[in-house]
């Protein structure tokens, strides 16, 4: 009977055409199955290594995701990184829309600090190493919505946390002068001192810090932190109590007249944000063993706005500074009049570039070309 089946079976082949080779068993042959092209898939970005190829050693090559890369930051900590780990390796990530040329210079996601299983899903499938977590309300944004900047700096951190912990990621998160308050010592201020800060946006901030450190000896996870000054860059203003010391330079370029929110005489530590963008780089790649610390002041300079406006009239001699002191004279009294940042300098190497002087001068350097084709344009749709 068994006969019957196999011998109908090579006739039925043989009818249809099917061609069995040489020496193959009818019970162990299989027809080749056309296999169907596949179409070419054009994606903005890989989730695999071999987009970067394979590497043993996650140091020589990581894989980044920016939080909250939208803001100030994160534009060019992405671009620093992007140039030393490659374009695929460095993911912006915000809540916001991001601008044509944003989503041109490298991988861009939407991703929500708030929604820890969007933020696992993205370390998964894009095999993250390394998390640089930007998102935060700002000082004086903080302060008019106390319960969002809860949410988003303290809520968020905590999922931040928890996902550095699940999947071994070396973790950095800024800190800033905010932290500390009105009991600490103002001038210098040191690494480790009282803090106490009375703002939001500071509490939170020594939150992270203590946390981030609390993971780092419980759990073993690499984190890393900056307190920041206030940062100069040639952006609009972001809603800080230092950025004052942004808009004076654009309004010394349109109106020439500036309304400062602070008092004359109110110092306070600041940098220019390529020092800033510089040191944030070296210090994730310094190794752990020459950290005696996981939190480091840095600086560069620190100058009231009287001294600034003084630096700037070289520039705009009719510069007209009307001063206006409102609720942030009362952060920024309570905030360091001068960093003392020699542990990064011992440890690490920390050497900031621009003082008052080079800082404005590279300030002009970059606006005045913006302003000025802003004002050409003008002049062209008048002559219309």
């Amino acid at each position: 009977m068994k006969m019957n089946v196999i011998a109908g079976l090579l006739k039925r082949a043989v009818s249809l055409g099917t061609k069995f080779p040489l020496g193959k068993q009818l019970s162990t042959y299989r027809p080749k199955v056309p296999v169907r092209p596949k179409k070419e898939v054009l994606t903005a970005m890989s989730t695999k290594r071999s987009s970067h190829g394979y590497y043993r050693d996650v140091e020589s090559r990581p894989r980044l995701l920016i939080t909250g890369s939208l803001g100030q930051l994160g534009p060019g900590l992405a671009r620093i990184f992007r140039e030393k780990y490659g374009r695929d390796n460095v993911i912006m990530s915000d809540i916001n829309k991001a601008s044509e040329s944003v989503l041109e210079s490298g991988p861009f996601l939407f991703a929500d600090v708030l929604d820890m299983r969007s933020l696992r899903e993205i370390c998964v499938n894009y095999e993250i190493d390394w998390l640089v977590h930007l998102s935060a309300l700002l000082s004086a944004v903080g302060e008019a919505n106390v319960p969002l900047a809860m949410q988003v700096n303290i809520e968020g951190l905590h999922n931040v946390l928890e996902v550095a912990r699940m999947y071994k990621l070396k973790l950095f998160i800024p800190s800033t002068i905010g932290a500390f308050g009105p009991d600490s010592p103002r001038n210098p201020t040191p690494d480790m001192t009282i803090q106490r800060p009375r703002t939001i946006y500071g509490v939170s901030k020594v939150h992270a810090e203590l946390m981030g450190e609390y993971y780092q000896h419980k759990f073993g996870i690499d984190f890393r932190c900056l307190r920041y000054p206030g940062v100069i860059s040639t952006d609009q203003p972001g809603g800080g109590t230092t950025d004052y010391a942004l808009k004076i330079f654009h309004d010394a370029l349109t109106t020439k007249v500036h309304k400062c929110f602070l008092k004359p005489d109110t110092r306070l530590p600041m940098m220019y944000i390529d020092d800033l963008l510089t040191a944030t780089c070296e210090f994730m790649q310094v190794p752990e063993s020459r950290l005696s610390m996981r939190t480091y002041n840095i600086g560069a300079v620190d100058f009231t706005p009287d001294e600034l406006a003084h630096e700037i009239r070289k520039f705009v001699p009719e510069l007209e500074v009307v001063y206006k002191p409102d609720h942030r004279q009362a952060i920024a009294d309570s905030w360091p009049q001068k960093f003392d940042y020699s542990n990064a300098v011992k440890d690490w190497g920390y050497r900031p570039l621009y003082n008052l002087p080079t800082l404005c001068e590279v300030m002009f350097q970059s606006l005045m070309p913006k302003y000025k084709n802003r004002k050409d344009q003008l002049l062209e749709e008048v002559k219309e």
